[in-house]
């Protein structure tokens, strides 16, 4: 287990820079992040292979957010020892409808007769496709404190008061190998922080970037672990 602990961030004071250094001064928004790796197999990955990351979805009750799934992926394409990764969108749209939400594989077991049918094969040789990546989880606030009120009078109007919140970013990504059919690891990331919200005439969020540190630590994990690192 391989533990990352993010420093502590101040939000921008734009104004009223003087009372932002009196409120601030022995407050800030931290966030720590946890990274588990589970490998079940090697791995590794050539020039002309690519990697698709796809989000579960089931049903309309629960969804792991595009945006997260986007992030990863970006993630995972920057730098010199990028990897090429097909959009979510473009892959699941030209396999239709067999990564649709309610038909989707659940066990890397059903890889091996999804890739029996000869347009999902062609697909999957087309796109250069060598892992996929389902990321599953979510963002959870939780423990809400404080109150802050604002008013707006004949001489001008404010905000006084003070919030916070706590915020959990829980993901979970299970990697598949194409070309062998079988499931080769898992790495979940979990990050939280404490966020704060204090007010004097104007609110100053002091936000925990919790989803962004699970997303950044996540997509480093997952292309160390398909380069095979």
């Amino acid at each position: 287990m391989n533990t990352i602990r993010k420093g502590c961030t101040l939000a921008h004071c734009r104004i009223w820079p003087a009372l932002c250094v009196l409120l601030l001064a022995g407050l800030s928004a931290c966030t720590s992040t946890t990274i588990d790796e589970f490998r079940q197999a090697e791995t590794g990955i050539s020039h002309d292979e690519t990697v698709v990351i796809l989000g579960r979805r089931q049903g309309a009750g629960y969804e792991t957010a595009a945006d997260f799934v986007q992030c990863v992926g970006d993630r995972m394409g920057r730098g010199r020892d990028g990897l090429s990764v097909v959009p979510e969108q473009q892959f699941v749209d030209a396999l239709f409808p067999w990564f649709e939400p309610r038909t989707a594989p659940l066990r890397s077991d059903d890889l091996q007769q999804l890739m029996a049918q000869p347009m999902v094969s062609e697909k999957m040789s087309q796109f250069g496709i060598r892992y996929i990546v389902w990321l599953d989880g979510q963002t959870e606030t939780t423990n809400r404190m404080g109150s802050i009120s604002c008013t707006v009078g004949p001489g001008g109007g404010g905000c006084f008061g003070f919030g916070s919140w706590e915020d959990d970013s829980s993901f979970e990504a299970r990697i598949w190998d194409v070309s062998s059919h079988t499931a080769v690891g898992t790495i979940s990331a979990d990050a939280n922080g404490q966020s704060y919200m204090p007010a004097v005439f104007v609110p100053i969020p002091l936000l925990a970037r919790v989803e962004a540190n699970a997303c950044n630590s996540l997509a480093d994990q997952l292309k160390l672990f398909v380069q095979g690192g």
